[in-house]
């Protein structure tokens, strides 16, 4: 598997910091942690990383400084500002700064995790493909759509957005919360619904659903997708 994507965060909360890092850490990026804007400064140009993020109150030198300071300098890594502002001008300041997105606080992991992995997909000149294969499955995300062997396998629509995270996120475990967040979002559903989800969907991609080839289980922690 390639090297996951290195993340700088800039967040002189500490609660919000260990909970950035763990949550960030567990999907698989690597995680350095500075407390103010001068630390920031100082680590994105002595260290590449593939993103920031930025909170905007800091000690030493704002978020606002920071972004400055950096483009400036020529840096390109992209940025992602966390900001307890929700004044468009602020937000339109940090953008014309060199921000390439921002998040208003109070926000959810799984906001953060999608606008990370929307702003690294731009950054990389990747787009997400319209077409996925693994094995003799070909998934059409336009269409919404699986076919085997050229034959169109009927999926639910909640079927359809597991295989859509999975695919999202291959090669990394992804946790029955996570999935809940991702695909159930805002509905009060337990981890039973997910592992019923996860058996029906192997039963319709897997050629041995009882010997899991793509979507396997990791003990304790949740699921892989290693199509």
């Amino acid at each position: 598997m390639p090297d996951m994507p290195r993340i700088l965060i800039v967040e002189d909360e500490p609660g919000i910091a260990a909970g950035l890092e763990e949550d960030l850490a567990f999907e698989g990026y690597g995680v350095e942690v500075v407390a103010d804007g001068e630390s920031a400064v100082r680590r994105a140009r002595e260290r590449a990383f593939d993103l920031i993020v930025l909170d905007v109150m800091l000690p030493k030198k704002d978020g606002f400084e920071v972004c400055r300071e950096l483009r400036r300098g020529g840096l390109t890594t992209p940025i992602i500002l966390l900001t307890a502002r929700s004044l468009d001008a602020e937000k339109v300041l940090g953008l014309q700064l060199g921000a390439d997105d921002y998040v208003t606080k109070p926000f959810s992991p799984a906001e953060l995790r999608a606008r990370i992995e929307a702003v690294l997909r731009r950054s990389s000149g990747r787009s997400a493909p319209d077409v996925y294969r693994f094995g003799d499955a070909t998934v059409d995300f336009a269409r919404c759509e699986l076919a085997r062997n050229g034959i169109g396998v009927d999926l639910t629509a909640v079927e359809f957005r597991l295989l859509t995270a999975f695919i999202r996120s291959r090669g990394r475990v992804l946790s029955r919360q996570q999935l809940l967040d991702q695909v159930w979002a805002g509905t009060n559903c337990g981890d039973r619904v997910v592992d019923t989800h996860v058996s029906n969907l192997r039963k319709k991609i897997e050629p041995d659903p009882s010997s899991p080839r793509y979507l396997v289980s990791v003990r304790s922690l949740g699921y892989r997708f290693d199509g």
